[in-house]
């Protein structure tokens, strides 16, 4: 918006009986100053701009007037502030696994936020600053083999300098995970990802960052690309797997109608390979502009292989273009599809899941288009989603689609009505579910993520059937326990606490007042009858005749309390009587919740106490209450778990007999081990126990799971890397990242 990037954040909230979709939202406020581009030293800068403004050539002095890159702050002009695209990051990229979001302003500057404490976001470093120093002290050449141009003080010269470093788009690539050899010659997993920014020239500027990305310091390397396209306006990665080789490339769409691959030739990178050369997709200089670019990754079941599907919008047409590696080398088929809508395709977006392509235009209109493959390329079959059935006559916008398929979201605008314009634009965002209960408990099953947080949209269509209908259906519940019973993975473990905690929330009674509102059963006490306190005769008096008033009215309630009791004695009898089946019921769901928490604690547990075997010396003591855990585990007479009594009995021997009890650091008395959520001294000191290393946090400050789940210390220099490691992992209840 022109204030700020709106973030809604989609939860699947266990501790809500309420069916509606439970959104968080935050901001990304945009800037307050105008972003000059740096184009020179300011002293000279300024003189140029003062020339071309009282230039006596209109071409010169309008042209630079009116050019809002040149002139951001605009003066008589309205100022250019707010944002004009945004970019997600594959998940796993900040510091707490999640997404960075890469945003453009509408003057031009390129940020890199991130989300650290959940409520705010933080930018990282200015993209657009970092790019122009750089250009600065290569004198505006891209290589040392360029002859030099000419002065700032020439107009044309001074455009140049702009439009190579005007962001037009970017777009992220997906994780590369690289080997990084350490002084002590260990290999360790580095993770990086690129980030491509498309320029106004037709040049693309490819940022490497190293994982996490912290900031300026996370920056690897930055290569320039030549694209040689006239008027780009759009960008997307293009990544192709083929005999377990990992492929890449850009995507660029130009103004005048061409699409190409753009071969990426990154030498810091090992296991990363590219095109030998540009691959033209569509040369025809037809004059439809290429509105957005989707690379699909798919699996050809003819051709027995997996192969890319690239569509882009071209006015109101979809262009696409399947790519396919064979013996005989890169196959292309390209083709369009018409007759879609009657004005241009004004947003696209795709199911990666399964293909499925979504397209909008203006008057309200989203077709579905469902690629179905022959024997030699592929087909569409498409269907119009009629929004005026769910909305009413509505304007959209824009569209985009969950990651796992279950929701398209919408921005609308109320359309005409009686053949008439609104006087007003309010823009909404609507949505709309595009799978069943039934496709989203399936996909869930079969899914080969296996974590909920990552599924978020799935997981909430599920929640919604179980509080509306108020049981787990019985296909999903038998489906479940085969799964645990075949796989055994903590996955299905978590799914089914999931699914038993949703079940809770739908059996508890909504209360009766709103939480918020003060009780007003608490007697009162008048100021004038607490002890102290001099009163006169007509103040007690009054005193006595209010606290009568109130007297009788209370009375009188009482007294209607009463009668509608005696009215009501037989339904309320047998309310009672219907009110013990629900209660047994929800000990019996509350039993089952707390057996499958203590399954998955005890799995965390042998997790836990397996990274201390394979990472500490004879009696070497760690923060870890290592002899504590495994007094907990063994401790139930009815967990008989071969694996755990094997690890334990080489974990006791390598410990020697020693116990290394935690203390308390108020008192310095010993913390048993004898509950896996806190810790209690002798002295009644209770600390809070970290879920995911099972130390006590004897600090105030500590990390909360996503959905209050449970809590979890942050990581201090003196930890080793194995327990940093661990400390980095999600919620073992919920898979939610921790904060």
């Amino acid at each position: 918006t022109a204030r700020s990037i709106a973030v809604l954040e989609q939860l699947s909230d266990v501790h809500s009986g309420g069916q509606e979709m439970v959104i968080h939202r935050t901001a990304v406020p945009a800037p307050s100053a105008a972003c000059f581009l740096k184009v020179g030293p300011k002293k000279e800068v300024a003189e140029c701009k003062e020339k071309f403004a009282s230039s006596a050539d209109p071409t010169v002095s309008q042209t630079f007037m009116l050019d809002r890159v040149f002139n951001p702050e605009g003066k008589s002009l309205p100022p250019m502030r707010g944002f004009k695209y945004s970019s997600w990051s594959p998940l796993g990229c900040d510091a707490n696994g999640r997404c960075l979001l890469a945003a453009l302003t509408m003057d031009n500057r390129l940020t890199i936020h991130a989300n650290l404490n959940r409520l705010q976001w933080v930018q990282l470093v200015d993209l657009t600053e970092i790019y122009g120093e750089r250009l600065y002290e290569a004198s505006y050449r891209l290589s040392k083999a360029d002859t030099p141009r000419g002065e700032l003080g020439d107009f044309s010269e001074f455009q140049r300098r702009h439009s190579m470093q005007t962001p037009v788009r970017m777009e992220w690539s997906g994780i590369c995970t690289t080997q990084q050899v350490k002084h002590n010659n260990e290999c360790r997993d580095v993770g990086s990802v690129l980030l491509a920014v498309l320029f106004e020239n037709g040049n693309i500027a490819v940022w490497q960052f190293q994982l996490p990305f912290l900031g300026k310091e996370s920056i690897t390397s930055c290569n320039t690309i030549e694209s040689g396209i006239n008027s780009p306006s759009v960008l997307s990665w293009w990544e192709y797997e083929h005999n377990n080789r990992k492929m890449s490339g850009l995507i660029v769409g130009s103004d005048f109608g061409p699409v190409k691959i753009l071969p990426v030739n990154l030498k810091a990178v090992k296991g990363y390979f590219t095109l030998r050369q540009p691959v033209v997709l569509w040369q025809e200089m037809d004059q439809l502009p290429v509105h957005s670019i989707k690379c699909i990754p798919l699996y050809h079941p003819y051709q027995k292989c997996s192969c890319s599907l690239v569509v882009a919008a071209r006015g109101p047409y979809v262009f696409w273009c399947l790519l396919l590696i064979s013996k005989a080398g890169l196959n292309v088929h390209n083709s369009h599809v018409t007759g879609l809508h009657s004005l241009p395709i004004v947003s696209l977006t795709a199911d990666k899941q399964n293909g499925t392509v979504y397209t909008c235009s203006s008057d309200g209109k989203v077709r579905q288009l469902i690629p179905i493959f022959t024997d030699v390329a592929l087909k569409f079959e498409h269907q119009l989603i009629k929004l005026s059935e769910v909305f009413g006559s509505v304007r959209t916008h824009g569209i985009a689609v969950s990651p796992c398929g279950a929701y398209l979201a919408i921005i609308t605008t109320e359309g005409m009505t009686n053949g008439l314009h609104p006087v007003n634009k309010n823009y909404q965002v609507q949505f709309v579910t595009l799978k069943t209960f039934e496709e989203a408990a399936a996909q869930l099953l079969e899914s080969s993520v296996q974590n909920l947080f990552r599924q978020v949209d799935l997981t909430d269509l599920v929640r919604w059937k179980i509080l509306k209908d108020k049981h787990i259906p019985q296909f999903l519940q038998e489906a479940l326990d085969k799964k645990i019973e075949s796989c055994g993975s903590t996955y299905f473990w978590r799914f089914k606490l999931f699914l038993l905690r949703i079940l809770y929330q739908s059996m508890q009674k909504a209360p009766s007042e709103v939480m918020w509102r003060p009780s007003h059963e608490d007697a009162k006490i008048l100021i004038s009858d607490s002890p102290g306190m001099g009163s006169t005769e007509e103040d007690q008096e009054e005193g006595t005749s209010k606290q009568a008033s109130k007297q009788s009215l209370c009375d009188a309630g009482k007294g209607m309390d009463i009668d509608d009791t005696a009215d009501d004695s037989h339904p309320q009898s047998s309310d009672i009587g219907g009110r013990e089946p629900m209660e047994e019921k929800l000990l019996e769901i509350q039993a089952q919740i707390e057996a499958v928490e203590m399954h998955l604690t005890r799995e965390h547990m042998k997790r836990v106490l397996g990274e201390v075997y394979l990472h500490t010396w004879i009696t070497e003591n760690t923060s870890i209450p290592t002899r504590g855990v495994c007094d907990f585990l063994m401790s139930d007479d009815g967990y008989d778990d071969r694996t755990a009594r094997v690890l334990i009995g080489h974990i006791l021997k390598k410990m020697n007999k020693q116990t290394f009890p935690e203390h308390c650091s108020l008192c310095k008395e010993i913390l048993p081990f004898t509950d896996r959520k806190q810790a209690v001294c002798s002295n009644g000191h209770i600390w809070l126990r970290c879920f995911l290393t099972y130390q006590s946090c004897q600090s105030l400050v500590y990390r909360r799971c996503l959905l209050h789940d449970s809590i979890a210390r942050h990581p201090t220099p003196e930890d080793p890397e194995w327990i940093k490691r661990l400390l980095q992992g999600p919620c073992t209840f919920c898979d939610s990242p921790v904060f």
